[in-house]
């Protein structure tokens, strides 16, 4: 066994430059374009503008997230046992594109009730072959890319998409959106979307070399893995913990498609106004990034939760406070550094628990209880804006932030220390 584990780093090592090429190219280019789906910008006022609710805008990123909910435990099972799981991540990662080129279709061709239902059935799954993608992906670069680099290769990669997305995010709303470029400006900038992403797994495909784990659990049917859970879940004392800071941090995400709309209070909300607040929000991604990658290379990621959580605590304040146009932008500035931070943090640490593995599995369950807590928050966030507004909304997600920091401090360690501490 330590023979083959001598093989496999050298593997990893002898490839690592072309890994790294690919893994850059397919997260600059994957992540510029399903920054244009996920950002709080487009989809939430898109949804807001078809049906004129609230209540639908909450829907609609609920079942976004209900479909990655049992999705990535199922992805999971499919791919732990596969000596090469690149296949998988061509088909799970295709589909989720196919999802995009779907709501750029919708747009152009249909109208009223059928385009919202078509919308929210698109978005449902998005979200369940995006949960799948999640785990395959996690996992691959887990396997080509040392501990001591992946830090640095998700805040290049990170900050070189953010700043194509949010070049492209302010041309979007000034020169596609508020046009009507090709008939549907929202449309013609979803399928840009699409051909981004594509571009990136095209990448990833064509220069990937992926090793083979030299040890591998057996296959194991969808229910019987179930029932493991509670033992994988305990079997790191650091992990249980981090679950629930996910949890509570992804509860708090009720407010962010209410962030752009939340805005249209203040000041007139057209296509250049909805560019520069993506702009705002998607450069603070491509320039944090830089920050969180290296810090997180250097002290372990557990600082980069911390931080990026006090940030986005802040952030929301300053949205609930200034009305002005720069207190806005700023607002959004540091909405998009602080969750940032908080996803590089999220998909970082939790490759850092645990056995290699229980790897697939434990990104599965983190990604299963993100997707409940992240499905139920936006659907009582949008009840609760028509019913006793965004303040209410924002106050709540506030609340869920300082108690997943409550959690943080009190009971997770950083898990490179006490991996270093067991070796």
């Amino acid at each position: 066994m330590a023979e083959k584990e001598a093989t496999y780093e050298r593997f990893v090592w002898d490839n690592l430059k072309r890994n790294y090429i690919g893994n850059y190219l397919h997260g600059m280019l994957g992540m510029t374009g399903f920054r244009l789906i996920n950002a709080p910008t487009f989809m939430p006022v898109y949804l807001h503008l078809i049906s004129g609710s609230n209540t639908i805008v909450g829907i609609g990123q609920a079942l976004q997230q209900v479909g990655s909910v049992i999705s990535p435990i199922f992805g999971a099972t499919q791919i732990e046992h596969r000596t090469k799981v690149m296949p998988a991540a061509v088909w799970m990662g295709g589909l989720a594109r196919v999802q995009i080129v779907g709501m750029a279709l919708a747009g152009w061709f249909l109208k009223g009730q059928p385009l919202i239902f078509a919308m929210l059935a698109l978005l449902f799954l998005f979200g369940l072959f995006m949960g799948t993608q999640r785990v395959v992906f996690g996992l691959l670069m887990a396997k080509v890319i040392p501990l001591s680099r992946r830090g640095r290769l998700q805040a290049w990669r990170n900050a070189t998409g953010g700043l194509i997305a949010a070049v492209l995010a302010l041309a979007a709303g000034k020169y596609i959106i508020q046009p009507n470029l090709f008939g549907h400006g929202y449309s013609t900038t979803f399928a840009l979307a699409a051909l981004l992403t594509s571009a990136g797994l095209w990448a990833l495909q064509f220069l990937l070399r992926e090793p083979e784990p030299p040890n591998l659990p057996a296959r194991t049917s969808f229910i019987n893995r179930l029932k493991t859970f509670p033992a994988l879940i305990r079997s790191d004392p650091g992990y249980a913990p981090f679950l629930a800071v996910q949890m509570l941090a992804t509860a708090s995400r009720m407010a962010v498609p209410f962030y752009a709309i939340y805005v249209a209070h203040s000041m007139e909300l057209t296509g250049k106004t909805l560019g520069a607040l993506s702009l705002a929000y998607l450069g603070a991604d491509t320039l944090s990034n830089l920050v969180w990658g290296y810090l997180g290379d250097k002290t372990g990621f557990r600082l980069v939760l911390l931080v990026s959580i006090l940030a986005w605590i802040g952030a929301t304040f300053l949205l609930l406070t200034l009305h002005t146009p720069m207190g806005i932008f700023a607002a959004f500035f540091g909405l998009g550094a602080a969750q940032s931070g908080y996803m590089m943090a999220a998909q970082t640490m939790i490759l850092e628990f645990g056995s290699r593995e229980e790897m697939p599995m434990r990104i599965a369950i983190s990604a299963t209880a993100e997707g409940i807590t992240a499905s139920i928050g936006p659907l009582i966030g949008g009840v609760v804006a028509d019913s006793l507004g965004y303040l209410t909304v924002f106050s709540i997600s506030i609340a869920f932030l300082i108690t997943s920091l409550v959690v943080l401090l009190g009971f997770v360690k950083e898990p490179r220390k006490a991996r270093l501490a067991r070796v």
